[in-house]
């Protein structure tokens, strides 16, 4: 049997991530959270659970995940979010799959929590993500802060059955408050690969943002929770849009 490492990066996660190292019970044999200078309970809370824990400056989502798998004492890694849990088919999955070690990394399917409700359309589910995986596998890219695990070429990628469950927002200011801090860090990425906006691209990406998600991937059968999710997201578009034409005009810094 394998030995597992689970890597986790937090920041004032003290309301998620007693109940993500909690789903790790039996799994894991190594815990690390690496931490972005915390000012709530999560060190003391990780520090009861009796993991591993470091504190390191934040540099982005990308650059975090790969410097946690770094702390990792195994060739074997799970990588979770503080806001994510395993179901106990995707713990049974795991065990197996601990015996059996027949792929370099595993995807899961991603089921995400909204105000209480469990999506299951609009683009949400399956939400498939790479979060098993041996060290020499691939490392964490993408563009800040939508991170996701590139294999190295020549990989071979199994399917884990269960989901991992995602708690994302328990209210509605939660996910307008993550829109704001994602939105400005996604411009700011496009902004460093050279990205341009305009009036043009604030008008139309929104607007298909939101068909996309509530029309062609049928988030209207989640009811109002699909509504809210489609015009939230394409808010989140508006002003990711918007952050980049003001960087470009020089209006930010």
């Amino acid at each position: 049997m394998v030995r597992l490492s689970a890597v986790i990066i937090t920041f004032n996660e003290a309301r998620n991530i007693a109940r993500c190292i909690d789903s790790l019970a039996g799994i894991a044999d190594e815990i690390v959270v690496v931490d972005s200078n915390s000012t709530d309970d999560t060190a003391n809370i990780c520090h009861e659970k009796g993991v591993r824990f470091i504190v390191h400056d934040f540099e982005g989502y990308i650059q975090q995940k790969n410097f946690a798998l770094k702390q990792a004492s195994n060739n074997y890694l799970l990588s979770l979010d503080a806001d994510e849990a395993l179901s106990e088919e995707l713990k049974t999955s795991i065990r197996t799959v601990k015996t059996q070690w027949t792929h370099d990394a595993y995807a899961m399917n991603r089921l995400t929590n909204y105000c209480g409700k469990w999506v299951r359309h609009g683009g949400w589910y399956p939400d498939r993500k790479v979060r098993l995986f041996k060290r020499a596998a691939g490392q964490w890219g993408g563009i800040n802060p939508h991170d996701e695990f590139l294999l190295s070429t020549g990989t071979s990628l199994g399917f884990l059955r269960g989901d991992l469950l995602h708690y994302s927002y328990y209210t509605k200011t939660d996910h307008l408050r993550q829109i704001d801090r994602f939105s400005e860090l996604g411009a700011k990425a496009l902004f460093d690969f050279g990205k341009k906006s305009g009036p043009f691209k604030m008008t139309y990406k929104p607007i298909a943002r939101f068909f996309k998600h509530y029309i062609f991937q049928a988030g209207f059968l989640d009811g109002a929770t699909g509504w809210t999710i489609a015009w939230n997201s394409a808010i989140g578009v508006y002003k990711k849009y918007r952050w980049l034409y003001e960087w470009e005009k020089g209006k930010r810094s």
